[in-house]
C-alpha cells in the first residue's frame, strides 16, 4: 500500500460528502478572519458577544408581549446604565486601589524580607542566609520587570486615548444595531452560505444553546463569584477588595488554574495585612468557602446544558485558544472545544462502492 493511496482513502473516508468539504472551508475563512482580521475587527466581535448575551433578555421580553423594538429599547437603556456604572464607580475604586497596592508595595517587600529574616533565625539549618538574598534579588529583578513594563504600557496607551473612545462609542452602536436588525443581519449571512447546509444546521442547533448557555452563564458566574469575594472581603476589612474581587471574579474563566493563581495574591495581600493570625486563616477558609461553592454548587446549575469535556480537554483547549486570542480566547475556550467535539461525531465518514446491474454506485455511510 503506497502513501498515495493511503492519503487518498484518508479523504475519500472524511471527505466524500460535499457539504462535508463546504463546512471545512467555511471553518478555515472564519478561523483565517478572526486570527488575521481579530485586532482590526476587535470592536465587532466585542459587540457580537454582547449583543449574544443581551438578546436573551430581548427574547424573554418578546415572550412577555413587549414589541420588539421597545424590547430592545429597555435592554440596550439597561446595558448602558451599567456601563455607565462600571466606567464611574467601578472602575476609578479599581484604580484607586491598584495605584494604592503599588504603592504599597515596598513596604509589603521590606515585610516579607523581615519574615524571611524571622524564618531563617528559627530555621538556621533550613534556610541559609544565601537563599534569603537569592529569594530578595529575584523578587527585587521581578518587581522592577514589572514596574518597566507597567510603565512602558502606560506610555504606549497614551497614544490609544482617542482609539480608546472610538471604542467605546462604537461597540454601543453596533449592540444596538445588532439587535435591533437580528433577523436581517442573520437572514443576510445565512444567504452567503450554500443552499445544501443540513450538517451546519445539524451542528449549529446542537451548539446554539450550549453556547448561548456557557456565555449568558459564565458571564452571571463571573458577577456572583466576584460580587460575594468582595462582600466576604469587605467583611474582613481586607485592604484592596474591590481589585481582588475583580481578580477572583475573573479566574473562573480558566478552570481549575485560575482558582489557583487567584489564592496567591489573596494570600499575600492577607498575609501583609493580617500577619500570621486568625483573621488570616479566617480570610483563606472564607475563600476557600467561595471557591469551593462555585465549583459545587454554581457551575452546576449554570452549566446544566453544557457537554461534559475531560479537564484535560478543557486546560488544553485554554492554552491553545488563549495563546491565538488572548482574553477572548480564554472566554470561549469551552465553547470552541465543544464545537470541535461537535464536529468530531457529526462528521460524515466513509463511502462504500459497490456495483449494481454492471454500474457503480456510491453509498455514504455514516458512522
Amino acid at each position: 500500500m503506497t502513501l498515495r493511496s493511503v492519503f487518498r482513502g484518508w479523504v475519500d473516508h472524511y471527505f466524500s460528502d460535499e457539504e462535508a468539504v463546504i463546512l471545512l472551508v467555511v471553518l478555515i475563512l472564519g478561523f483565517a478572519t478572526v486570527i488575521w482580521l481579530g485586532r482590526m475587527l476587535a470592536p465587532f466581535f466585542t459587540a457580537l458577544v454582547l449583543a449574544f448575551l443581551l438578546q436573551g433578555a430581548v427574547s424573554w421580553l418578546e415572550r412577555r408581549s413587549v414589541p420588539h423594538f421597545l424590547a430592545v429599547i429597555l435592554v440596550f437603556l439597561g446595558f448602558i446604565g451599567i456601563l455607565m456604572s462600571m466606567a464611574f464607580i467601578l472602575m476609578p475604586l479599581i484604580w484607586n486601589q491598584l495605584v494604592g497596592l503599588v504603592q504599597e508595595t515596598p513596604r509589603m517587600f521590606a515585610s516579607g524580607q523581615q519574615l524571611l529574616d524571622d524564618l531563617q533565625e528559627h530555621y538556621p539549618n533550613l534556610i541559609t542566609p544565601d537563599q534569603i538574598q537569592n529569594w530578595i534579588d529575584v523578587a527585587g529583578r521581578e518587581m522592577t520587570q514589572f514596574g518597566q513594563r507597567a510603565l512602558t504600557m502606560s506610555l504606549a496607551s497614551l497614544g490609544n486615548v482617542m482609539g480608546l473612545i472610538i471604542y467605546l462609542v462604537l461597540v454601543p452602536i453596533l449592540v444596538f444595531f445588532m439587535l435591533k436588525d437580528r433577523d436581517k443581519l442573520v437572514g443576510f449571512t445565512l444567504s452567503l452560505l450554500p443552499q445544501n447546509r443540513d450538517l451546519m444546521n445539524r451542528i449549529w442547533q446542537e451548539m446554539d444553546v450550549q453556547i448561548a448557555n456557557y456565555v449568558r452563564g459564565k458571564f452571571i458566574e463571573i458577577t456572583i463569584v466576584g460580587s460575594v469575594a468582595f462582600v466576604t472581603f469587605a467583611y474582613f476589612g481586607l485592604p484592596y477588595s474591590a481589585l481582588l474581587a475583580v481578580l477572583v471574579g475573573f479566574s473562573v474563566l480558566v478552570p481549575y488554574i485560575g482558582a489557583a493563581v487567584a489564592t496567591l495574591p489573596v494570600a499575600a495581600v492577607a498575609g501583609f495585612h493580617f500577619g500570621l493570625t486568625d483573621e488570616f486563616v479566617y480570610v483563606l477558609i472564607a475563600y476557600g468557602v467561595i471557591q469551593a461553592l462555585d465549583g459545587n454548587v454554581l457551575v452546576p446549575v449554570l452549566f446544566s446544558e453544557a457537554v461534559n469535556l475531560h479537564p484535560v480537554s478543557i486546560i488544553l483547549a485554554v492554552l491553545f485558544f488563549g495563546g491565538i486570542w488572548g482574553f477572548w480566547g480564554i472566554f470561549f475556550a469551552i465553547p470552541l472545544a465543544t464545537l470541535l467535539k461537535a464536529l468530531v461525531y457529526a462528521w460524515p465518514r466513509g463511502i462504500k462502492r459497490r456495483r449494481k446491474n454492471g454500474m457503480t454506485a456510491t453509498a455514504l455511510i455514516e458512522e
